[in-house]
Formats: C-alpha cells, structure tokens, sequence
C-alpha cells in the first residue's frame, strides 16, 4: 500500500481519494461515514434524551478493523488530564490506523462553542458575549487560539460556531447564539471560522438551518419561518461563513420546516449547500439527529430507511456513533434498497477531507506532547479583553456608576459568590463536571464578589445570596433588605444558571414560558429597591430578560452574558471604573416578559400602533449600550444621491472622544427601505464599527454601501435590488440614528446570486 496512488501527497487530493475508494469495499467504505463514542453513558441522569437507545452494539476491537471515519469526544466525555488526553487520543489513532487495511486514522472533534470543551481548558465568554463586543478581529484571535489548542493534543473538527439567529428569546440555546441580527451573527461567526480554520482546524456551522426559529420557543420543535424569513434571515451567516470564513464542514439541524427535516432535506444540503453555494466539505448530523427521522419525524419506518433519507439528502457522517450508517447500511446496499452511488459519494467528502488534513499521508503520526497546558496566560487575557469588552451598561441615569472607591457595598444575589455564574451550558465545568462533583474545577474562575473586594480594596462590602437562582424560597430576603439599609449601594447580582435539559434556567432543553428573571429573583430585586439604597443589577444571564417593570427605579443596569472565566473581573471592573464599558446589545431587552417572540427585525406591521394595546417596543433596542466617557459625531458626509442598483455609495462621520477617558464608540449602519414588493424590516443593520479611542481622540470612519446589500427574496423567491429610495441610517443602536443619508437605485431590478456583496467594507482614518 505504501506505493499506491492515494499515497502520493505529489498527486491532487481528488485522485488519491478515487484510488483509494477503488480499492475499498463495501464495509471499509461505511465506516468512513461514522464516529464512535467510546466511554459515553447509555443510561442514567446525566445523558441526553434519548441518547439510551442510539446506540449500537459494538465490538472496538472488530470494528475498527473496517477503519473509522471520526472519534467523539476524547476530551469532552468525562475529566481528564490534557497530556494524559492526548497521549490517549494518540494511543487509539495509531490503534485505529494499525487495525485496518488502509492505516487511515480517525477525524477527532470536539465541542468548541466558548472554549475547547476539555477539563482545564480556558471557558471563554459564550457566543452572545461575542456579539455584544462588536469586535470580530478579537473573536477571530478567540478562535485562532482555541484552534491551537485544538491542535496540540490530536482534535482536527471542532463543532462551533453555531450561527442560528435569535428569533424568540425564550429558547433555551440563546446564549450559544450570537444575537438576533444576521449581519452581527454572520461577520462575527465568520471572523471565529477564520481563526479556527488558519489554526487547521475543521469549523463545523450549526444548526443548518432554522432551529432558533423553533415554534413556541421549544428546543427541537418544528420551524415556521416562511421562504422569506428562511432566506434573508436565517441563511445569510451561513453563506457568509463558507463563502468569506472557508468553514470545512455543517452540521445538519434537528428541525423541520413545513413538514421537511432538514436532515432529510436535498434541497438544503445538496441543493442549496453545494450546487448554488459552491459548498465541497462534508456534511455531518447533530448528535443521534439519524435517527431522529425514524423516532421523533416518523418520515422512516425502518433504520434502514432512516439511513437512506439521511444519506440521499447529503448527511455524509453519523455522529456521535454508530447506528444507521453501520451494519443497517451495509444490509441496505446489499439487499438493493440503497444505492452504493451515495455511499461512495459521502465516502469521497470525508476521505478527501482526511487528505486535506494529512491523515491519508504515509509519514501521519498523532501529536503526543510531553506536557499540555490549555489554559495559559494569553489564553486567559485574551479571555480577559473578550469578557472586557462585552460588558453592557444598560442605564447609568444619575452617574452612580463608577462606584466610590471607599463606600460601603451590600452585595446581594444568587450569582454574586457562584463561579459557575461565569459559564455557559458548553463550557465543561457546567456541561461536564455537574456529574463529577468530587472533580475540582480545573481553572480559576473568579467570581463578581471576590472580584470587587480585590477591585475597591477600601470599601466595605457585605455579602448575602438572597435567593437562589431557581429556588422559589424568600426566606432569605430579610437578610438581605438588613445588608441593604446598611450600605450605600447595593449591587443586586442576579441571573441564570446554564444546564442542559431542565437542569438551568439557560442553556440546551432549559426553554422558558416567558421572561421574567428565574425563581423570585425578581421580588428580591423589589425588596432591595424598597429600602431606598441606590441599587446597581448585575445581570449575569445567557438570555435577555424584561427589566421594564424596574425602569427609573435602579441606580445602574449592567448586563453580562455569561463572560466566562474571567468575566467576574470584567463586571467587577466596570463597577470600579476601571473598565468603561463598550459592549452593545446583541439581543433587545424587552419590556415586559410576555409578547414574544419579538426581535428588531419586524415590518411595520410589527411595531407597536394604536391598533392593539400591547406594545412590543423593546425597553432597550438591539446595539445599545452606555460609556462612561462621551463622544460626538461630527462632519458627516452623506449627501443625497442617485446610484445604479449595481452602484455603491460612500458615507462618513468623524467620532470623537470628548470625555476625560479613553473609551469605545460603536457606529452602526442601518438600511431603512421606505417601499418595497415585499414587506421589509423597517430598519436592518448593514454595517458597524467599533472605534478605540483615547480622550480627545478622534477617527473618522467610512462605510462603503453597495446595492447588493439592500437585496432581499422577491415573491418569486428570487434574491433582487429593486430600484427605489433607501436611507442609511448612522446611529448608536437600531433605535435611535444620529445621521441619514438619502440615496435613490435607479435602473433595472437586479438578480443577485452567490456573487453578490454581502458585506459593507469600513475604512477607519485616525486623526
């Protein structure tokens, strides 16, 4: 074998993979198109619903006999030290690869969502921090050292980022979501595609496509978005992280919509993914989603017809083990009820992209380092800035913000002394250790109570929980209104705790009914404000709650989404003042906890009039967020024009830093289209900037508007630029624009396809 073809790295991938595929047989050839899950429970409290009956009956020894296409979870399935990890992973690759025929080793992936899901490894702020830091060059450096770290010990796939659109706020996976705006979540999830990938490590987009858009806000419920919502809402990032980011691989979604599972859908995975977009990757399942056709869709009565639907549709790989791709598959092929074309099809996908990673290579050999550290210094300031920066000051009305260095502080709340206040459901101290309770956690995660002590050494602060998070018992607000009424501020630390299935009040399967704060957090907060002491929220949440029943009542709002392991010396950072805060909402807080599902992106006909008494206007809009310095917008330019609807168009503003200290300022585009054939948003953003400035600093910052991005799904279900009026609006969220500038598209409606902008390039001039 060592003088075949499909050896030869001088030969194109391409032809290595057909020589290989020729000389495989059948069973060699589904093997490729499974993971296995080895130590992953079957039973008890701590696994998935329905990950009991998943699994197949297997011997290791023989199966890997055939080969194997992917390993799952190494590192992510239980604790264990990093070297000892690797050494593992590459005890069981040289296994696999002296087992068969062919010496291929397996595709190792990982979860990676906030951080390489491993013990010991950084937590990283969650995907909606991201959004909320409007800085896609630091999540893309985010990105490039996870895949580092990904790399140094044998993982190649990493199944992040997850590029689902906030459509109801009440799902349970919104903090893994980067906000409720397309063009956030597409230039922000792209720019982690980036850095993952220049680190050789395989990005894997979920969930394609439409789970955020689940009815009811339940996890794995059916989809409703129209062909519209579907085509100019959920699919754009998508597009923008394979075109723009070079993701190598998707992840097909638990969903369907309009009675379609997408993992049995060839529209979406073959179709549209590969034959209008260009797409060369593969094409895996969400964890048993396989199955999910014949169990939870009921539109396969047998495995095997399960498997068929899956395969044909473009699903190429099985995870997380084997059931339908194995044996079922096999019988299938041979008894004539499958062709072998699709097998050899997804067969070609994965081994090609094996050849791409240097796994069909003679000279492989696993990574076995002597000495593994995940969580290192500039993992943990980068971890640091990325917290820093997504940090939002909601309201700061009479300036009680920062607080004095010597006052005297009750701190109060069921987040406030909690490390795991810090974390998402995928980070692994919450998705893992909560079924290890004897295991420490592995990293140092500060909380916001010992973070302010270390901030305001001269204060006197007091400490009392209150409440729990969930817990509907208040027995413990009388000690808190007395910790209260003796201090000169309280700050109320409150918000979720992420767990998986029901077991949080945020994270996957933790969905809720309406969003009112968890348990009686909320009448604590009454209870604080009633004692008249100024009271500073902290919120610590992975999702969005209605605060207006609290508004012109507290001191300051600060909100925080699950900032990772140094996000408690963000918050307490910005507290003390030695953070200003510069992060923006990704997600609109509302007003009131009913009224959902509702984000900014609605038509006039979504906004709040006199022919319904229930308005749905967001208490603060999506992209707002306060400094503690002040800045102004000057000389803008952006006089009225006339543009083909191929045309593009300049506008600027110079932003300066008027305040006594340094801070950030966020200028955002946004495109309000007065007439359309189809109704439109009434405004979208289209473009921002986030501008670094020291006091009396200044910058004058340029966005280039092409007509592409002004297209949307016409009637016929085409992308187009009509002609028409737009004005672009420049503002500091998608509530309040500081300038407009009017521009008219004339000419001909303009077809657009794969071709098309699809974003709007900043230039930024500092004076």
């Amino acid at each position: 074998m060592t003088t075949a073809p499909w050896r030869d790295p001088a030969l194109p991938a391409a032809a290595r993979v057909d020589d290989l595929l020729s000389r495989m047989t059948l069973e060699e050839k589904t093997a490729q198109l499974y993971g296995v899950w080895v130590g992953a429970a079957t039973d008890g409290d701590g696994v998935a619903p329905h990950q009991h009956d998943m699994t197949a009956d297997y011997d290791w020894n023989e199966l890997i006999t055939r080969g194997l296409g992917q390993l799952t979870r190494s590192f992510g399935t239980a604790p264990v030290e990093p070297a000892l990890g690797a050494r593992a992973l590459a005890l069981a690759q040289r296994r696999i690869a002296a087992a068969g025929r062919f010496g291929i080793p397996a595709v190792a992936h990982e979860e990676c969502l906030a951080g390489f899901t491993a013990w010991r490894a950084t937590a990283y702020p969650v995907p909606l921090a991201w959004g909320a830091a409007f800085d896609p060059p630091l999540v893309e450096e985010m990105g490039r050292a996870i895949g580092r770290d990904l790399r140094a010990v044998g993982v190649h796939q990493g199944l992040a980022p997850v590029l689902d659109v906030v459509r109801d706020p009440r799902w349970g996976r919104v903090e893994e979501t980067i906000g409720e705006d397309p063009y956030l979540v597409g230039t922000v999830g792209t720019a982690y595609v980036r850095g993952l990938e220049s680190a050789g490590v395989v990005a894997t987009l979920k969930h394609f496509a439409g789970y955020a858009s689940s009815a009811g806000a339940r996890n794995l419920a059916p989809v409703r978005a129209g062909t519209r919502e579907f085509a100019d809402v959920t699919l754009p990032p998508f597009e923008m992280a394979l075109r723009e980011g070079g993701a190598r691989s998707v992840m097909a979604a638990y969903t369907e919509r309009d009675g379609v599972p997408a993992s049995a859908d060839p529209e979406l995975l073959t179709r549209l993914l590969r034959e209008e977009w260009g797409f060369t990757g593969t094409v895996v399942a969400d964890y048993f989603g396989i199955g999910f056709l014949q169990t939870l869709h009921r539109v396969a009565g047998t495995p095997a017809q399960a498997a068929h639907l899956a395969l044909a549709a473009g699903i190429d790989v099985e995870l997380p083990t084997v059931k339908y791709y194995g044996e079922t598959l096999v019988a299938a092929v041979r008894a004539g009820e499958l062709p072998e074309e699709l097998v050899d099809r997804a067969a070609h996908r994965v081994l090609l992209q094996k050849c791409e990673l240097g796994l069909l290579d003679e000279d492989w050999q696993p990574p076995i380092p002597e000495s593994v550290d995940l969580d290192p210094a500039t993992n943990r300031a980068l971890a640091r800035r990325l917290a820093e920066e997504s940090v939002v000051l909601l309201d700061n009305p009479d300036g009680l913000l920062p607080l004095a260095p010597d006052t005297r502080v009750a701190v109060v709340g069921p987040r406030a002394a909690d490390a795991l206040a810090m974390l998402g459901c995928y980070s692994f101290p919450s998705h893992v250790l909560t079924h290890h309770p004897e295991v420490d956690l592995g990293i140092d995660i500060p909380t916001v109570l010992e973070s302010l002590r270390g901030e305001l050494p001269d204060a006197k602060v007091t400490f009392t929980e209150g409440c729990g998070v969930s817990d509907p018992d208040p027995s413990g607000f009388t000690e808190a209104i007395a910790r209260a009424a003796e201090a000169d501020v309280c700050v109320a630390v409150l918000g979720d705790r992420a767990g998986l299935f029901g077991r949080g009040t945020s994270g996957e399967g933790c969905d809720v009914a309406d969003l009112t704060l968890p348990g009686v957090q909320g009448e604590l907060l009454d209870a604080l404000v009633a004692t008249g002491v100024p009271v500073v929220l902290v919120l610590l949440t992975g999702r969005p709650y209605a605060l207006g029943r609290w508004h012109g009542r507290l001191g300051a709002v600060v909100q925080a989404f699950f900032p990772g392991e140094e996000g408690g010396p963000a918050v307490a950072g910005v507290l003390s003042g030695r953070v200003n805060p510069s992060g923006r909402l990704p997600v609109s807080v509302p007003r009131v906890p009913g009224g959902q599902p509702w984000t900014y992106l609605q038509p006039p006909l979504g906004l709040a009039g006199e022919v319904s008494n229930l308005d749905p206007t967001p208490l603060y809009p999506f992209g707002h967020g306060r400094s503690y310095t002040r800045f102004a917008w000057e000389d803008f330019s952006g006089p009225d024009a006339e543009i083909g609807t191929d045309g593009s168009y300049d506008l600027s503003v110079t932003v300066r830093n008027t305040g006594e200290r340094a801070g950030a300022e966020v200028v955002q585009l946004y495109l309000h289209d007065p007439v359309a054939s189809v109704t439109r948003p009434d405004v979208r953003l289209i473009g921002y900037q986030r501008l670094e400035l020291a006091a009396g600093g200044s910058a004058r910052v340029t966005f280039r508007f092409h007509a592409d991005l002004s297209a949307f799904t016409d009637r016929a279900g085409r992308r187009v630029v009509e002609p028409g009026n737009l004005e672009l609006r420049l503002g500091t969220s998608s509530g309040q624009a500081r300038e407009v500038a009017r521009v008219r598209l004339a000419g001909p409606v303009r077809e657009v396809g794969a071709e098309r902008r699809l974003r709007c390039e900043a230039d930024v001039l500092r004076n």
